[in-house]
Order: structure tokens, then sequence, then C-alpha cells
């Protein structure tokens, strides 16, 4: 039970993964590179990114039309400032600091690619760090110093050791759909790709297949590496990704996923968020649309 084969005849499923995945991503994909305001704001649609504020385990959602905040202990998310500009990517660095990228708000006069962004108040402001009218980052990942970005619109991978301000570019082993970084170790990544999954141990300098027969979105806790496929099942690996136990459902096409202290975090089309705190195995309610 659970160690990956890598058989050729699995690589039809990974098609169907793959596709439920960039399906998802598509139908969240901006018909527009800056995001008028809905006439009605129906909350947080289209989410792409989740991640928890330390400073008082808020769960933060990133989406098409801005950022949403849902207090601990509350499942009714509510926006934070504002905005509407359409948060790509996102993660949380810090209590009340957080990182974004994606589409401007069309009331601002920015351009359509927002590049690297910051927040130190939770997300009420934002100022510009790098790469401004250059990147579209769909895919961020920090841990200590260290941040990574997955530029969609020229398929590249960055790495930051000075707070985004300055870049390395990677060569990702094909498109990226999701990255997780060790959380002992900045070098050492699982990145979920089009492919399927690829590790590496020096930053993204080189490369090295897991598996040829899954793929999804990515959350790394102390004690496991959580795989969301396309279809909603959790895997679980406790060796990095090497193999991987099927381990639970969570009822729904994924969007998002994330961990915070060991707790997994998972969006779904339906624009719920659900939680669970025993690697994926169940799952209850945590935000509901």
């Amino acid at each position: 039970m659970g160690r990956v084969t890598r058989g050729r005849r699995q690589l039809p499923a990974l098609a169907a993964l793959i596709g439920a995945l960039l399906l998802a991503a598509c139908s969240n994909e901006p018909s527009a590179p800056t995001v008028d305001a809905p006439a009605v704001d129906v909350g947080p649609e289209h989410v792409h990114a989740l991640g928890v504020n330390p400073a008082d385990d808020s769960l933060m959602i990133a989406t098409h039309y801005g950022l949403f905040r849902a207090a601990a202990g509350e499942d009714t998310p509510e926006r934070v400032g504002d905005s509407y500009q359409d948060t790509m990517g996102f993660t949380v660095v810090g209590p009340d600091r957080f990182l974004g990228s994606g589409h401007p708000d069309a009331r601002t006069d920015l351009p359509p690619l927002l590049g690297l962004i910051r927040s130190n108040d939770a997300g009420r402001s934002w100022e510009q760090v790098s790469l401004l009218g250059e990147a579209d980052f769909h895919v961020l990942r920090a841990q200590g110093a260290r941040i990574y970005g997955f530029d969609a619109t020229q398929s590249r991978l960055l790495a930051s050791d000075d707070g985004g301000r300055r870049w390395q570019e990677r060569t990702p082993p094909a498109p990226v759909i999701d990255l997780a970084v060790e959380p002992a170790n900045p070098s050492a990544l699982v990145a979920s790709t089009e492919a399927g999954l690829f590790s590496s141990r020096d930053g993204g300098e080189r490369w090295r297949p897991l598996s040829r027969e899954l793929a999804g979105l990515l959350a790394w806790t102390t004690d496991a590496l959580i795989l969301l496929d396309g279809a909603g099942r959790v895997h679980r690996s406790r060796d990095g990704g090497r193999s991987f136990e099927a381990v639970g459902e969570i009822g729904g096409r994924p969007a998002a996923l994330t961990e915070h202290e060991g707790d997994l975090y998972a969006a779904l089309h339906s624009n719920v968020v659900k939680t669970s705190a025993d690697l994926g195995r169940s799952w209850r309610v945590r935000v509901r649309q």
C-alpha cells in the first residue's frame, strides 16, 4: 500500500489529474489584466491561495477579487481593505507580514503584472518589492530568508535570499503547479509539475524525478509531505516524496492548500475551506461560503 510505481501504464491517470488541476487554474484566471470590482461583493470567489496569520491565527484567503480574513473561531470571512486586486500568488512570512503577486485593481494605474508585492499590516495595504510589470507569480513559497516564486508568464522559477529584491533564475523540470519547501531545509524542494513530481536539494539548481504518476497541490509539515490531487484525494509521504499512501479525500476539486503548525487547510472550488488536524485523514469545514 502506498509506494508509487513508475510504470508507463499510469500516465493516462496523471494526465487526468493534471487536466483537473489545469482546468481549475484556468477557471481562476482573470479575463483581463486588471480586475473590476463586482457589482455585488459576494465574498471570496475563485480562491488562489491560503495562509494563516500567526499574529492571531486568522485564516487569510487570497482570491481573484482581493484578500479575505476569517478570524480564529469564525467561519464567515470578511474583506481585508478595499482592494480588488487578483492575488494569484500569496504566502504568509510572519505575523501580519504577507507576500503576494497577480494583477491590479482596475482603479489603479499599475501595469498588468504586479511582480512581487508585500504587506506589513495584515493585507490592508501593499507595496511594491520587485519585478513590477515583469512577473506574475502563481506560486510563492517562503522558508526562513529564502523565497521561491514560479512566474507563469515565462515559466521560470526564481529564488531570492533578500526578501525578494534580487532574484536568481532556476530552470524547473516542467511547468510548475505547486511547490513545497522542507521545513528544516530551505534548499530542499518538491515541485509538482505537468510532468509529475520532482525534488531538488540545492534550491532548484538540479532536479530528480520522484513520480511520473502523481501531481497536485503540496504542503510540507514537520511530519509529512501532503499532496492533494485534482480529484480531491489526499496522499501522504513520510520520506520526502519518494513514496506516498492514500489517506483521505476532501470531497471536491481543490483550489488551494496550505499548512500551519501541522494543520492543513484546503480550499475547494465551491469556495468552502476545510481543515484537517490529522494530516489529511479527516476534514471539517473551516470557512463557509
